[in-house]
């Protein structure tokens, strides 16, 4: 059985306010136990809606956000980060995904300049911590 924090990417949900569950894939990297952690960017959805709740909700998938067969969702906290503690993600990102980190910030800072937004990449890192008990209960989203 594969860890978690062996997968190369995951379904990452955050929830809006209402409850509302917003579903993203994002590369991730093991920490200690069964913390992991990915980049994003301070101006993401994710960064913003984590900062009014940390529950979150995450599964094995594609990089295209779907999920894996077989896989279960679960639920946890997430917490967002900078300092020390993103300098330390950064490294083991960029250890695991190597040269696509490049191309991804290469892309990310093309569509920004397309669409006359200054997105900054990878400014923000997130810690996730894994709830313990059952798995997370299926919305209707499917996410």
């Amino acid at each position: 059985m594969v860890a978690l924090s062996d997968e190369k990417y995951i379904l990452f949900t955050t929830f809006r306010r209402d409850g509302t569950p917003v579903s993203t894939p994002v590369w991730i990297v093991p920490l200690e136990g069964e913390t992991f952690a990915f980049w994003t960017s301070s101006g993401s959805g994710k960064a913003k809606r984590l900062a009014h709740t940390s529950r979150v909700r995450f599964q094995p998938s594609d990089g295209r956000g779907r999920v894996k067969a077989g896989s279960t969702a679960s639920e946890g906290s997430a917490r967002v980060v900078e300092g020390a503690e993103l300098d330390h993600i950064r490294q083991l990102v960029i250890a695991k995904y190597g040269f696509m980190t490049k191309v991804t910030k290469t892309l990310g800072t093309l569509i920004g300049i397309a669409r006359g937004k200054r997105i900054p990449y990878g400014d923000r890192g997130v810690i996730v911590t894994p709830s313990t008990g059952s798995p997370a209960p299926p919305d209707a989203s499917g996410a």
